[in-house]
């Protein structure tokens, strides 16, 4: 046995015994298994969730979202479904709410709903930042756009949570590899910045592209980078960012580098150095952007 399977469909056929299946395998919820070994991944608690329902569930939310293959979801979360009937069981939250059928799709035969559902679903039930997270990875996995999620938003007007959705959807972005880039983002935007391009390219005389910059604002050649921890213990990856850092400031561009402690302990930090990249690069709109009284430290006012 590979994979998950309900245990009573493998007895009732043959294919394991009552002694081999609580041996050799690991229960997810009643009567799905798991073989001993393999991992409990998001996307294989979504689909056990989806077993454990009878095959009637649809799985919605963060869930969905993992089948859709999107990262960065937390595989220790309860599994989500929306279903009309039945009880709850630890480890799967379960909605009540209602679908229509060009909500739901089918992917590897399981119901789930479609992208722009699951985005609705996301943006209306997680904390801001949260929300925006996955919803940058569901649009970089997916191509969804947040119009296609907007557009339900007019279809069931009286949902709760709509409101965060719009915000979130407002700063979604499928440009975002990583939840820091994510948080990068979205600190720029509360300082009172504009929405920064995602994945930018930038080309050499030759018109050849030889450096893509995590986000940025191209019209002042400022750009900001956010280095994970690879970038400082790999060293063929810290000379290749060396090399390129070279290259782009002899195209002009300032380059703002981000760490995880400057965007976790001194958020300030990161936006004082954004901003003065932006004074330094004379950029002709800065001087319009309100930028709040809680980054007001350092070169920032």
């Amino acid at each position: 046995m590979s994979g998950l399977f309900l245990g009573s469909e493998a007895l009732a056929a043959g294919m394991v015994t009552r002694r081999r299946l609580r041996r050799d395998h690991q229960l997810v919820y009643r009567d799905v298994y798991l073989p001993k070994g393999e991992a409990l991944t998001a996307a294989w608690r979504a689909e056990a969730a989806w077993l454990w329902s009878g095959r009637r569930a649809v799985v919605a939310g963060k869930s969905a979202a993992t089948l859709h293959r999107a990262k960065w979801v937390d595989a220790r979360l309860p599994a989500e479904l929306i279903r009309r009937s039945g009880k709850g069981v630890q480890g799967i939250t379960i909605y009540r709410d209602g679908l229509r059928a060009d909500e739901v799709q089918a992917v590897r035969g399981i119901s789930v709903t479609t992208p722009a559902r699951t985005a609705f679903d996301i943006g209306r039930r997680n904390q801001l930042i949260d929300a925006v997270i996955h919803l940058d990875a569901l649009a970089n996995a997916t191509g969804l756009g947040p119009s296609e999620a907007a557009d339900l938003t007019k279809r069931h007007s009286g949902a709760r949570g709509v409101t965060r959705l719009r915000r979130a959807l407002e700063l979604m972005d499928g440009g975002a590899e990583s939840p820091p880039e994510t948080r990068t983002r979205m600190l720029l935007v509360e300082a009172g910045l504009p929405k920064p391009q995602t994945q930018i390219h930038v080309y050499d005389e030759g018109g050849y592209p030889f450096a893509r910059i995590d986000m940025g604002y191209e019209d002042c050649l400022v750009g900001v980078e956010y280095d994970g921890e690879q970038h400082w213990t790999d060293p063929q990856r810290r000379a290749h960012d060396i090399d390129k850092s070279v290259e782009l400031t002899e195209h002009g561009w300032i380059i703002v580098r981000v760490s995880a402690d400057m965007l976790r302990y001194r958020p300030w930090v990161v936006v004082s150095r954004v901003v003065d990249a932006l004074r330094a690069a004379g950029c002709p709109w800065l001087a319009e952007c309100p930028l709040t009284t809680r980054f007001a430290r350092g070169n920032v006012s």
